[in-house]
């Protein structure tokens, strides 16, 4: 899970562009030889979606494929030679030069595989890789599941989820390669003693071999260097770093790490920082901190959930300008570009698997989906672990208990509870796993208006998406505002754990006004988006606001979606403010 480097000892060669495509429904491609490169193409981005670049391809979700022709220098020989896809959603197949080198169940994760016997030298080879993103109920996510609660939003496509299925490559495709012997794997884990910080570095070979390798790190005035004595492919030591420079979301430092072995060497950032909860509150390096932000999406025009890297730029500057310090990676994991420019600019993430709306009802298909959230959650920390602006992972949202609505409301009661144990213990199981491979962060899932309050009992942080005021009394905010009191002061009686409300929001047409301030106005959504906040600044429990959504975003068609979209953004899809990230940065801006 590295992610490819340029070095003295490695190289790297994106592939993103424009490649062939073509639709196969039939799926006849593999036996016509499609694996070889495709006749009667047509051009798509890469990454992108190619539900956004051809309108009809919109509403297409089953097999397609992509090809492209590429040289793999001569001066690489010698080497291991990879082909890594950053996402491909759901189900991708790799081909070179017409052999299935492997495959990858599970969007928005990266896979690699070695194809260094595939490729011909000094001469073309051909990359082809199908994807289809079909909705299945025992997917996860999960589509066309019959009952399901978001059947009162979803016409088409048959989602379990509010937002839009897009599909395809939507991260850079890379060649890549490595010495023989090479690095295969690093861990860093940091922590505080006093003023000084410790930096365990642990790194793995891809063989059972024993030599002799170094570490250092270097950073604010210091440079610590240390050997690492590798035995059967292992090697582990601690650096202590004097005075260290902590990285905070109010000061991101980042210290560059780099690793050695005989033959292969890697560096990455690394920042010192510990996450921890007591009393009741969320703690960044011992200090109580507050993740005020937002849920968002990879979602914009023409790319649909395709790495666009000129757009995150932007969204991070206008998080910024709210005042906001953190955001949840709703609802899978997001590129590891992002998560890079997290760790530079100082966001605390919460680091979501897909698992989003799983029917807990359906436990026919438990073992299927427990399987494939197991899967993503390695995966996941795997990817993920080295980043210190991931401060939590999240493995379930909005998990929908049996005959649960989006507008459900009131009090867990006993009944409900004891009827949805097995779907506790589902999710108890995804909760234990994240906390054996990292001890280190926090953990929780993310519950849904009405669903059983002990679901929440074995998370670190309670979070909750609550829309007093919209799905529930919509119209009504003095009401809405008395119900969601009594809650967050209710579950803070039940469990006396810090408490972020990861979803509150309103649908807003931009430019629409009202007097009085009705649903769908940007007045309302000010007000509904105040009256939160106020009631969040009153209970120091609460340890952060995460407003849905950052920007509006493409959803289902259906008659809750006016124009396909979901409206909730304080910013519209093209990242033009409304009223209420006027409101936000009252609250939070140098908070």
């Amino acid at each position: 899970m590295l992610y490819p480097v340029q070095n003295s000892h490695r190289n790297k060669l994106d592939l993103s562009g424009i490649w062939d495509f073509r639709c196969d429904p039939d799926r006849t491609g593999e036996t016509n030889g499609w694996a070889n490169g495709l006749s009667d193409a047509r051009p798509m981005a890469v990454p992108g979606s190619w539900n956004e670049q051809y309108d009809d391809l919109f509403g297409y979700l089953d097999l397609v494929w992509y090809a492209r022709k590429f040289y793999v220098p001569s001066v690489w020989k010698g080497h291991r030679i990879f082909i890594r896809a950053g996402s491909a959603v759901y189900f991708g197949t790799v081909y070179v030069n017409g052999v299935k080198v492997g495959w990858h169940e599970g969007g928005h994760l990266p896979f690699a595989f070695e194809i260094t016997d595939y490729v011909k030298w000094d001469e073309e080879n051909v990359l082809a890789i199908s994807v289809e993103n079909e909705l299945r109920p025992e997917r996860v996510p999960s589509g066309n599941v019959t009952g399901s609660a978001m059947s009162m939003f979803a016409s088409t496509p048959k989602t379990t989820y509010d937002f839009y299925p897009f599909s395809g490559i939507h991260r850079p495709v890379v060649l890549y390669s490595v010495p023989q012997t090479y690095i295969e794997d690093i861990t860093v884990v940091t922590d505080i003693v006093g003023a000084d910080g410790l930096v365990k570095v642990t790194a793995r070979l891809n063989a059972s071999v024993s030599g002799e390798g170094t570490v250092q790190l270097k950073g604010d005035g210091v440079g610590i260097h240390a050997v690492l004595a590798f035995v059967d492919g292992l090697a582990e030591v601690t650096l202590i770093v004097p005075g260290a420079n902590l990285w905070s979301d109010k000061d991101p430092y980042l210290y560059d790490l780099t690793v050695t072995s005989e033959d292969d060497s890697y560096s990455l950032k690394v920042g010192i920082r510990t996450i921890a909860v007591e009393d009741g509150k969320i703690l960044l390096n011992g200090k109580p901190v507050k993740l005020n932000g937002f849920g968002r999406h990879e979602d914009f025009i023409a790319s649909g959930k395709g790495l666009n890297l000129p757009l995150m730029v932007k969204d991070y500057q206008l998080m910024r300008w709210t005042g906001a310090n953190s955001y949840r990676t709703s609802h899978y994991p997001y590129s590891e570009e992002e998560m890079q420019l997290a760790d530079r600019e100082g966001f605390l993430i919460i680091d979501e698997i897909p698992a989003v709306s799983l029917q807990m009802g359906d436990e026919a298909n438990y073992p299927e989906r427990l399987r494939m959230c197991l899967q993503q959650i390695e995966e996941l920390i795997a990817r993920d672990k080295n980043h210190p602006a991931v401060v939590m992972w999240c493995v379930a949202n909005e998990p929908m208990h049996a005959g649960v609505g989006v507008g459900s409301i009131g009090e867990s009661q006993t009944s409900i509870e004891e009827t949805n144990l097995p779907g506790k213990r589902f999710l108890d199981a995804l909760l234990d796993r994240a906390r054996e491979l990292d001890p280190t962060r926090l953990v929780t899932i993310v519950t849904v208006m009405g669903g059983p309050q002990n679901w929440m009992e074995n998370c670190d942080v309670i979070c909750m998406n609550r829309y007093w005021g919209w799905y529930a009394l919509g119209g009504q905010l003095d009401i809405a505002r008395v119900m969601l009191e009594k809650e967050l002061d209710q579950v803070w009686g039940r469990f006396h754990k810090p408490l972020i409300m990861t979803e509150f929001g309103a649908d807003t047409i931009a430019g629409y006004h009202g007097k009085p301030d009705v649903m769908w106005t940007e007045d309302y959504q000010a007000q509904y988006i105040r009256f939160h906040l106020d009631v969040a600044a009153e209970r120091e429990f609460v340890a952060g606001m995460q407003v849905w959504n950052f920007a509006d975003f493409a959803a289902v068609q259906s008659i809750a979606r006016v124009g396909g979209l979901n409206h909730k953004g304080i910013f519209t899809r093209i990242r033009t403010p409304k009223m209420a990230a006027h409101v936000l940065r009252e609250f939070w801006f140098e908070a």
